[in-house]
């Protein structure tokens, strides 16, 4: 049996998590976050020697988190990262038995996604595209391809911001995308988004672009690759003026193309290739969404609803 400090465990854990998990830094951070707060609880109840920790030190902590208010898909969350945690620590032998494997999940409840309807969604794509024809400067053209894109393919904010020029496949009309893991996957964009991508290309980005832009398809007004926080600026800006809509962002738009797509008729495996989903159950959820607005059209439409 190994004999550390929590905090020599930390450490170790978090080499771990950074060599061999292959995660992303957001993801990294929110499992130390965690094994943060159940190490200061663990101190709280004069526990320093992890080898002594029991499967009830685990559910006193999250039963402490949700008298402090925590959302069950938070406490959902911790639950898992312990668990992960605690195999890791017993593999390298930390712990003289995994005390977190059976240790049940919170069930999260899930919020359904804000969708835009089709006709919203088309409308937001046409404002943009007559802005185009109004403003002579590139940023108009750059915006009207991220927000084509977003809608097209249902791709993640930071896999747009990642796209370089080689990942466009003018021939298929496709666009090569890394993922969470680093996974690679090919989505297909089609017609409208792949003339605002040309234009974007062909006179937009070479009057901003410079010896910082290297390979980007997009770029900052400086010339750097776009950052996330511009891509979400615009979108909200771009989706504010439809009426009716909740303030959405980026995600948004991914969630009305899955939504779209499956009420065209898609199946669930495709859509769940096209949005990059490890898990079919994640993709899932869209198939509620629709549901949900099914049920809305008729009793709005229905006369006997």
């Amino acid at each position: 049996m190994s004999s550390a400090t929590l905090e020599e465990v930390r450490t170790a854990f978090e080499r771990y998590l950074e060599a061999e998990r292959n995660l992303s830094v957001h993801t990294i951070r929110a499992y130390l976050g965690d094994l943060d707060s159940f190490f200061d609880h663990l101190e709280r109840l004069d526990l320093n020697d992890l080898s002594a920790l029991e499967l009830s030190h685990i559910r006193s902590w999250l039963a402490n988190q949700q008298v402090k208010g925590g959302a069950r898909t938070t406490l959902s969350r911790r639950a898992t990262s312990i668990r992960l945690f605690t195999k890791w620590a017993t593999k390298k032998g930390y712990l003289p038995k995994d005390v977190g494997a059976t240790l049940a999940t919170p069930k999260g409840s899930r919020t359904l996604p804000g969708v835009l309807t089709v006709a919203d969604a088309s409308l937001a794509m046409d404002a943009m595209a007559a802005r185009v024809g109004e403003e002579d400067g590139p940023i108009s053209k750059r915006d009207a391809a991220m927000l084509e894109i977003l809608y097209a393919s249902g791709a993640r904010v930071s896999e747009l911001c990642g796209l370089d020029l080689e990942d466009i496949d003018y021939a298929r009309q496709t666009i090569r995308v890394l993922g969470k893991g680093n996974k690679e996957r090919t989505i297909p964009i089609g017609n409208p988004a792949m003339r605002a991508l040309e234009l974007w290309l062909e006179n937009g980005r070479g009057s901003i672009a410079g010896t910082k832009s290297e390979r980007a398809v997009f770029l900052g007004t400086r010339g750097k690759r776009i950052d996330q926080r511009t891509v979400r600026t615009m979108v909200y800006h771009a989706l504010a003026a439809l009426e009716g809509v909740e303030k959405m962002g980026p995600h948004a738009l991914r969630h009305s193309a899955a939504t779209h797509l499956l009420e065209g008729g898609a199946d669930l495996r495709t859509v769940q290739e096209i949005l990059g989903h490890a898990s079919l159950a994640t993709t899932q959820i869209y198939t509620h969404v629709s549901t949900e607005r099914l049920q809305k059209a008729f009793k709005q439409a229905h006369p006997r609803a």
